[in-house]
């Protein structure tokens, strides 16, 4: 039974997703897909904080289904702009958990993690595994994924 580490950053498949279709992600199927058959030895869903009692609801869905939820304040800059990215995060996690499985999945569509991805790829000979919207997944993103899976049909809601 293969080893898999789970990955989801929510801000930006919500976005993407909502963007593209119209609609939200289906994290049931999706789970369902990434876990059929294997032994999920890390699975986080990395979100903002914003307080508001519907993204509550929704966090623990996500906890429900078997998600760690990490979670970090939203931040209102003062000139009206907003910061909220767990791109660092979820890079140090992957790199942790990646020593241990034989697969990473990671749901987004953000290129930044092609690089973290060749890294655990090469360096821990692990499959990795993205999720994400095709139009709005970033091309090295997908080149760098051993296997790119577009979120659509059964895995929107």
């Amino acid at each position: 039974m293969e080893k898999v580490a789970i990955f989801v950053d929510v801000q930006n498949i919500y976005y993407t997703v909502k963007q593209n279709y119209n609609c939200h992600f289906n994290y049931n199927a999706f789970w369902t897909d990434v876990t059929s058959k294997r032994e999920v030895i890390k699975a986080i869903a990395y979100a903002i904080d914003k307080g508001d009692k519907q993204q509550i609801k929704f966090q623990q869905i996500l906890k429900r289904i078997g998600l760690e939820v990490k979670l970090k304040p939203f931040i209102q800059r003062s000139d009206g702009s907003s910061k909220g990215d767990w791109d660092i995060g979820i890079t140090l996690d992957m790199l942790d958990y990646a020593k241990d499985v034989d697969v990473v999945v990671l749901a987004s569509g953000d290129g930044d993690f092609a690089l973290v991805i060749d890294k655990i790829r090469n360096e821990y000979n692990v499959s990795v595994e993205v999720y994400g919207v095709p139009k709005l997944t970033a091309p090295a993103l997908i080149c760098s994924a051993t296997r790119f899976i577009p979120i659509e049909n059964n895995l929107l809601l």
